[in-house]
């Protein structure tokens, strides 16, 4: 799904570019003025929540950090529940934890062990689809819990560094919705 005309242009208009963050050469897409507009960010928000609609979801999934900050006030609306998707060691009790490929590196995401039900289908939502490797550990560890991956919503996709074409298999026919793409 492409965001209609109207609404990229608003949500664009709200997003900046922050050059050499974190590091030089990197373009950073700072959504942080798109959330300081109540506007904005609720259609943001009700684009979300028409997509809860149109899969029948049970829960919103948010990765950290800024995925929170988008499907929280999502599953709200959409009046489903909402799990966190964390860096490791960083929730209480019983977890599951999924590793993955970084660039240089192995890094580990973790969800509640009782938060998904059997069968809950799933929306998993992030601002930005950039390679992929943490949304791609998300859709594994959501299966992992026995729920069903009903799709996943970004504001933002950087198509030219190929996440898409990296998530395609995790997805499993599961659809990618991304707003804007660049």
């Amino acid at each position: 799904m492409r965001a209609p005309a109207a609404l990229r242009e608003l949500l664009l208009s709200r997003i900046s570019d922050v050059p050499d963050h974190p590091q030089p050469g990197v373009v950073f897409k700072d959504i942080t003025p798109l959330l300081a507009d109540p506007v904005a960010f609720g259609a943001l928000t009700d684009a979300f929540v028409d997509l809860c609609a149109r899969f029948r979801v049970d829960k919103v999934v948010g990765l950290e950090a800024r995925g929170f900050i988008l499907a929280a006030p999502v599953a709200v609306r959409a009046a489903v529940g909402f799990v966190p998707v964390r860096k490791a060691g960083k929730l209480p009790g019983a977890t599951l934890g999924q590793a993955y490929e970084l660039e240089y590196g192995t890094a580990e995401i973790e969800l509640h062990a009782d938060a998904l039900d059997p069968g809950d289908r799933v929306l998993v939502i992030d601002d930005v689809l950039a390679t992929g490797g943490t949304a791609d550990a998300s859709l594994q560890l959501i299966r992992r819990a026995g729920a069903e991956v009903a799709g996943l919503a970004v504001l933002l996709e950087l198509g030219f560094l190929a996440g898409r074409q990296r998530l395609e298999p995790g997805l499993k026919g599961a659809p990618l919705e991304a707003l804007i793409t660049v």
